[in-house]
């Protein structure tokens, strides 16, 4: 049975900083490809950061810059550095796994709650 389990979600202050985690099991992250999705209220859920199991990563350009995909094999999780928050990135974030199959089966996390606020 496939797992994600995002952690790290918080209340914080424009210009901080937070470390999102997603801990997997049942899969190994390595070899996926592995997103990190987010969806504020009102609006559609939107693809903030990739990284592909060859290494590649893309982000969105509202976190270019900002934010940082990386990977934890020896603890099979993958992390968000989310660096200068700002209000507009309050959402639930969500991890996203995919296997690099032709049938790209897809799982996801339950996510959890970044804050922006004074």
């Amino acid at each position: 049975q496939v797992q994600l389990v995002e952690s790290g979600g918080d209340l914080v202050q424009p210009g901080g900083s937070l470390r999102l985690s997603c801990a997997a099991s049942g899969i190994i992250v390595s070899i996926y490809d592995m997103n990190w999705y987010r969806q504020a209220p009102g609006k559609q859920r939107e693809l903030v950061a990739a990284l592909t199991s060859d290494g590649s990563t893309n982000y969105a350009d509202s976190v270019q810059g900002r934010f940082t995909i990386s990977s934890d094999n020896a603890k099979n999780t993958i992390h968000l550095q989310m660096n200068s928050l700002k209000p507009e990135d309050t959402a639930v974030y969500s991890c996203n796994a995919v296997e690099r199959t032709i049938f790209r089966r897809q799982y996801w996390g339950q996510g959890t709650q970044v804050t922006v606020s004074s």
